[in-house]
């Protein structure tokens, strides 16, 4: 069995952990869903009152970078205080990453989106520091929800 990270970001789903694995495998290269344990058949425990099949621990790698999740109901929800970081090589990378991840309109700035389990990501160019050096640039990263490159280059 492949040694996992030391450090992992744990995602807390209410009941979509196994959802989410399965799309965001889709949407990135080179990752796979490593683990899914279920809870056990809830007539053992109370505790366990409506969660049968749901993820108790799941595990999965996303391009290289591995994650863990769990189905532990609506007491926490994801906000933009933790977010993902897409690094894009090329323009056409970003478009679909956004197209992929972005769900959330209201959600959507400065190349930040929300997907659809709530989770926020920044879809942004590797050379973001570079294209963001002038006021002027700063301005237009600012107004944008996608990140467009050639307009930060023209700025």
């Amino acid at each position: 069995m492949a040694e996992l990270s030391p450090v992992q970001p744990c995602l807390w789903f209410a009941d979509q952990a196994r959802e989410a694995m399965t799309y965001y495998v889709d949407v990135f290269p080179n990752s796979h869903i490593t683990r899914i344990d279920e809870y056990p058949d809830e007539s053992l425990d109370e505790h366990f009152a409506g969660m049968t099949g749901k993820v108790l621990s799941g595990a999965f790698t996303l391009n290289g970078i591995d994650f863990v999740c769990l189905d532990g109901g609506p007491l926490f929800v994801f906000n933009e205080s933790i977010s993902f970081v897409v690094s894009c090589a090329d323009q056409a990378e970003i478009d679909y990453y956004w197209s992929k991840l972005s769900h959330v309109p209201e959600s959507e700035q400065c190349g930040w989106c929300k997907d659809r389990f709530g989770v926020s990501w920044q879809v942004i160019p590797a050379n973001m520091g570079e294209l963001t050096r002038r006021p002027e640039q700063i301005q237009v990263m600012m107004a944008q929800k996608k990140v467009v490159i050639a307009e930060l280059e023209n700025a």
